[in-house]
């Protein structure tokens, strides 16, 4: 997933119709496709009625189960408390006992007699605190929305199964507004207007539970874009609710993008459709907050401020969308049997969270100096970053034991280490791949022959995955995942870069207008409800040489007033800014006004960075080329 969430950053800074065809005497429910409907042309209190036709079951008793948890995240979502007037009707239309067990399950008894089931969901999007993050409540990207313009319908949110129907087919009918676009992965198998022509419902089909949960869809007021990347078609799919962007601003972007990833990756990929659902926030109370994206095989679900501008919306693109692309590799083509047979309400976990989204980041980042989209330096800071932040959660806790165990403490609060750390680990392991073979193979090499052996359908043993990475590279591989990755020792990094002529040394590295060295530059007083430059200010040349002092209170930034309820999605966009931006700052000094009105321009520190040695050997040098462009 990734739940990788741009909202991390500041995190430190505040604290269907049903048929009537029914089987009869000793048939099997799970002979029959499961009859789903969703209908948006009924929303009631901001509500969608869903309807659940299983067939004819021989049990009886059956439970239903909305999930505790769905694929790609990492923490409790509880799909189950967004449920309301949860209903099982007999084969005569009378209403039957439901006893409700938990939060994500309901029991119902006498099964021989259930036709169906009715109930009604209630979106995440709008009662969201934080997005999910830290809470028992969805991560925005796997969240759902209902709004008289928007449906995000990641189905995991309104559909459940049945405990022993969850191989079963699925037909799933959706009915919205005529004129409504709406964009799925999910196969389509017919679509009709309603006599009135008012309403058009739209069948799909799917071959089990897991399909439902993987293939997401959008509906309402969508800018959609369609273009070809090769032998992949692209299907853009954006909401935004004020029509700040658009799909056709971002098209040329993801072309690039994900042209350069195709050529990376080169054989490795076969998805001959991947959708991009874009969903930017208004950043009012009732919006979501979690920014980022969670993956699916072959589709990504995207969320991110609307208030940012065209250039820093493409940049998050990049970065976000790649990473979630780069998941048809690990854990989609190399995954464990905890993710090859996933229980929705009962989750296992895998140890090799290293891999799935350590890795995965790492290849986000690799393929843009690989690609030429970004040079060197660019890449250099922004693995500088990740050590950076790496060093502000455990460093000395094992990866494994941390990925096994990611839904309770100590662990779940380091969860975000997968994407510093893990992207490191997957670095290394590349560096050490290149020196072994003289610049010929590299974890992207190690990954193709993974998937090759595996695949989507051929899920690896999780304990054997060590050493079976060992086999097929080399004894400093199998030393550094048993020192690094399964032991609790902290990596030196410039063991590393010194094997490609780089160290971590004091120079003037460009920053971040409000993050630098992994650090905000900004805290906030609870009691005053007020956020102010920290000492850091002075050490950041753009804030310094426009007279930015510590202490001094940000009243407003380009027009918004800075409060502590609203600092996070201000101070996100500031984390956004890029030079040449035209910025309006008011700071309160001690009672007295200070406006700083000017254009951005780019900001340095003195801090640590990955340079260049002077004394490189030609052997260093030819490793690091391997390493960046082989």
């Amino acid at each position: 997933m990734n739940t990788k969430t741009l909202a991390a950053f500041c995190a430190g800074i505040l604290l269907a119709s049903c048929s009537t065809t029914k089987t009869s005497g000793n048939d099997l429910a799970t002979s029959l496709p499961i009859e789903t409907s969703i209908n948006l042309t009924k929303i009631e209190n901001d509500k969608a009625p869903v309807t659940i036709d299983p067939g004819r079951f021989t049990e009886q008793t059956v439970t239903y189960h909305l999930p505790k948890v769905v694929p790609g995240t990492y923490s409790v979502s509880n799909f189950g408390k967004y449920i309301d007037s949860f209903k099982a009707f007999d084969y005569k239309g009378n209403e039957m006992p439901v006893i409700k067990t938990d939060v994500n399950t309901w029991t119902i008894k006498n099964a021989k007699q259930l036709d169906k089931i009715t109930y009604l969901v209630n979106d995440t999007f709008d009662i969201e605190e934080e997005g999910g993050i830290g809470k028992e409540e969805p991560f925005s990207p796997s969240g759902t929305n209902i709004e008289p313009s928007n449906y995000v319908l990641n189905l995991h949110g309104f559909i459940g199964y049945f405990d022993v129907l969850k191989n079963n087919q699925y037909k799933l009918e959706v009915t919205s507004p005529v004129g409504f676009e709406h964009t799925s992965s999910l196969s389509e198998v017919s679509s009709k207007t309603s006599e009135d022509g008012s309403s058009v419902t739209t069948s799909y089909f799917a071959t089990r539970y897991f399909d439902i949960t993987d293939n997401p869809m959008m509906y309402g007021d969508l800018d959609v874009e369609e273009f070809q990347v090769g032998d992949i078609k692209i299907v853009l799919s954006v909401y935004s609710p004020n029509k700040v962007h658009t799909a056709v601003s971002l098209k040329e972007t993801i072309f690039k993008m994900m042209q350069a990833q195709k050529t990376f990756l080169g054989a490795i990929n076969s998805t001959p459709r991947y959708d991009i659902y874009l969903y930017l926030s208004e950043g009012k109370e009732n919006s979501p907050k979690g920014f980022g994206a969670l993956e699916h095989h072959t589709s990504t679900v995207v969320v991110l401020p609307e208030s940012m501008d065209e250039e820093a919306l493409a940049e998050s693109m990049v970065d976000v969308v790649s990473h979630e692309f780069f998941h048809i590799v690990t854990p989609l083509s190399v995954h464990s049997e905890d993710v090859h047979y996933f229980d929705y309400n009962n989750p296992t976990f895998s140890k090799h969270l290293w891999m799935y989204e350590g890795v995965t980041e790492y290849f986000a980042n690799l393929f843009q100096v690989n690609q030429n989209l970004i040079d060197e330096n660019e890449f250099y800071n922004k693995i500088m970053e990740k050590i950076q932040h790496s060093k502000t959660l455990n460093d000395a806790m094992s990866f494994t034991i941390m990925s096994e165990n990611v839904l309770k403490e100590p662990y779940k609060s380091q969860y975000l280490n997968v994407y510093q750390k893990g992207a490191l680990i997957g670095m290394c392991i590349d560096i050490l791949m290149r020196e072994e073979s003289n610049g010929n193979r590299g974890i992207l090499s190690l990954m193709k022959e993974l998937s090759n052996k595996y695949g989507k359908n051929k899920p690896f043993e999780d304990d054997k995955l060590i050493d079976e990475i060992s086999s097929m590279t080399y004894p400093s591989v199998h030393h550094f995942l048993m020192a690094h990755v399964v032991g609790d020792i902290p990596i030196n990094y410039n063991e590393f870069f010194n094997k490609v002529g780089l160290e971590i040394g004091e120079t003037k590295v460009e920053t971040n207008y409000i993050l630098m060295n992994g650090a905000p530059i900004v805290s906030g007083d609870g009691q005053k409800g007020t956020i102010f430059f920290t000492d850091m200010v002075l050490q950041n040349s753009f804030w310094a040489d426009n007279g930015a002092q510590p202490n001094d209170v940000i009243k407003s930034i380009n027009g918004t007033d800075l409060t502590m309820l609203n600092a996070n999605q201000v101070l996100q966009e500031v984390f956004m800014w890029k030079p040449g931006k035209d910025v309006e700052v008011k700071l309160d000094r001690n009672g007295k006004e200070v406006v700083i009105k000017t254009k951005t321009t780019p900001t340095y520190t003195m801090g640590e960075g990955i340079v260049e040695k002077a004394d490189a050997t030609p052997a260093q040098k030819s490793l690091r080329d391997a390493w960046l462009k082989g």
